[in-house]
């Protein structure tokens, strides 16, 4: 009962405060590992993508997005202010584009009225936005379709436009778009520069929130990490197959970088996308395959989560142009069964203290491989072990305090719990988890008997 009331609380909390003077700042903690609020609570990070919000929705169908997003538990929405969708050229529901001619120096006041609508609609729903200024593509020159429409001269001016009209919002700032930044990290650097400045009037990077999404297979930390304005490291582990992607490696090397910051996969595979781009041969991804993306994140070392829809991050309807094959429009995918089972992420990362938690494969002693792959953290008297297809394994115990260890199953297709025995917390158990195969994700929890630890509980839509 104190689970429920404490959600319901801390949500009431988000919207009042939303719709009473903007969402609480957020702010990199002070052991550079994870993302808390202005006051130290921690605040996780559970986006949706929703790349074309800002450019294919009119103000109806954003609320509408927002507000069943705000149910399904998200608490960040990740956007592009100029799209990668022909963003330039094709206007907005009512006519508008972003610029005049193309030009950074000249916002189209129409276009960006509507965006202040959107993010001001997200931030009541308690919802961030995360706000990419502009698709990589139009900084990046390519070949097949890409114009190069910012620079280093023009980045700056075009970022203070958009830190002194959102700096008060609740926005995380997020550079780049889908592309390497060789060649160009001094408009990216400009970019931030001009961020800072507009927020704060000054070049203060403490006062902004800002990361950098990056090409498939790629990590912001390339080019970055040293950077005073990179405040989290965001990857793209992409949308191939597991024993291709490997995604825990890449999160732990993130996480295991000196100086350290806080580490998210801003693009992981998104539900119903075509298996490393090929249909035909794989299939399409299914929740399972969200799912397991999500949990070996978290528990390789990532602070919070993207999740994401293949028809609903280009908002695909009737008379657009498909990409890559979605099977189904946007608002009937907003419903998939990946995106609801992201609030049983959430509520069992919250359930335990999290600014204690940390990555720690030495839980476990067998080393599966591919899909079979089974992922472990821990944190203050507690321990949770991801096994991605219920395979049998074994655990190091004495890993966490106490003389004993309460073991619960946690579901992750249905938020449920089930009592898995109490051991001595010393030597290695061998665990076999409820179900096998595909599909058969299972949570191993593992608390400190005397700590007192409910289990998580299944709250249902965070209502609004």
């Amino acid at each position: 009962m104190k689970r429920i009331l404490g959600i319901a609380i801390g949500c009431a909390q988000l919207i009042a405060a939303a719709q009473h003077g903007g969402l609480p700042k957020l702010k990199v903690s002070d052991d550079h590992r994870f993302i808390v609020r202005a006051n130290g609570e921690p605040f996780f990070y559970l986006a949706d993508t929703a790349w074309e919000l800002l450019h294919r929705l009119n103000r109806t169908e954003a609320a509408e997005y927002l507000r069943v997003r705000a149910q399904q538990g998200f608490t960040v929405v990740q956007a592009v202010a100029i799209s990668e969708l022909d963003g330039l050229t094709d206007p907005n529901f009512y006519g508008k584009l972003p610029l005049v001619g193309k030009d950074p120096a000249k916002p189209e006041s129409g276009y960006w009225k509507h965006v202040d609508y959107i993010i001001d609609e997200a931030n009541r729903n308690g919802l961030y936005v995360g706000l990419l200024p502009t698709w990589a593509s139009w900084v990046v020159k390519n070949p097949r379709r890409d114009e190069s429409v910012f620079t280093a001269a023009n980045a700056q001016g075009y970022g203070e436009f958009l830190g002194k009209r959102y700096g008060k919002k609740g926005v995380i700032w997020i550079l780049g778009g889908d592309r390497k930044a060789d060649g160009v990290e001094d408009v990216w650097r400009a970019m931030a520069k001009g961020l800072a400045i507009g927020v704060s009037g000054k070049e203060d990077y403490s006062a902004v929130l800002m990361g950098f999404h990056p090409n498939g297979g790629g990590t912001s930390s390339t080019w970055f990490h040293n950077d005073a304005w990179l405040s989290v490291n965001m990857q793209q582990t992409g949308h191939g197959l597991a024993d291709e992607v490997k995604p825990w490696k890449k999160i732990a090397a993130d996480y295991a970088r000196v100086p350290p910051k806080p580490v998210i996969d801003a693009e992981p595979l998104y539900e119903d996308h075509p298996l490393s781009f090929k249909s035909k041969v794989n299939g399409y991804s299914l929740d399972a395959h969200v799912r397991q993306r999500a949990y070996w994140d978290l528990f390789s070392g990532a602070i919070g989560h993207t999740y994401g829809n293949h028809a609903v991050w280009q908002m695909y309807a009737p008379g657009r142009k498909p990409v890559n094959g979605p099977l189904m429009y946007w608002h009937e995918a907003l419903h998939r069964p990946g995106a609801n089972e992201m609030r049983f992420v959430r509520e069992l990362m919250e359930s335990r203290p999290v600014l204690s938690r940390v990555p720690d494969q030495s839980l476990v002693t067998d080393e599966l491989q591919g899909a079979d792959h089974i992922a472990a953290t821990r944190g203050d008297g507690y321990a949770f072990i991801y096994d991605g297809q219920g395979r049998p394994f074994t655990v190091l115990l004495g890993k966490i305090s106490g003389e004993r260890v309460k073991c619960r199953w946690f579901n992750p297709r249905s938020g449920d719990a089930s009592d898995a025995g109490e051991f001595e917390n010393k030597g290695t158990h061998d665990f076999v988890a409820p179900s096998e195969g595909f599909g058969s994700d299972w949570v191993l929890i593992l608390d400190d008997a005397s700590k007192g630890y409910k289990a998580p509980v299944r709250t249902g839509p965070f209502v609004i």
